[in-house]
């Protein structure tokens, strides 16, 4: 995968959460994936559990799906989150 290299901070992140048109970001093992074009994100938040602008690290192993989610056409790797 690549990465771009750019450093997404925890409050860009939450930032971008889809509301007032912003781009919808999640976050997993400190990569910054922008999911706003998935059509399962479409209504701001992903199957009824999870919000866009979060990082997700531990909530996917509860997930019906494995990490190869983020390598579906509609994500978008934006960048590494800055760690605190």
């Amino acid at each position: 995968m690549n990465i771009p290299d750019v450093i997404i901070s925890e409050m860009e992140l939450r930032r971008n959460n889809g509301d007032r048109g912003s781009r919808k970001y999640v976050a997993h093992h400190g990569i910054v994936y922008d999911v706003t074009d998935c059509p399962k994100w479409r209504l701001d938040m992903h199957e009824s559990l999870h919000f866009p602008g979060q990082d997700l690290t531990s909530e996917l192993p509860d997930a019906p799906h494995e990490e190869d989610v983020f390598t579906r056409p509609c994500v978008k790797v934006i960048g590494k989150l800055q760690i605190a």
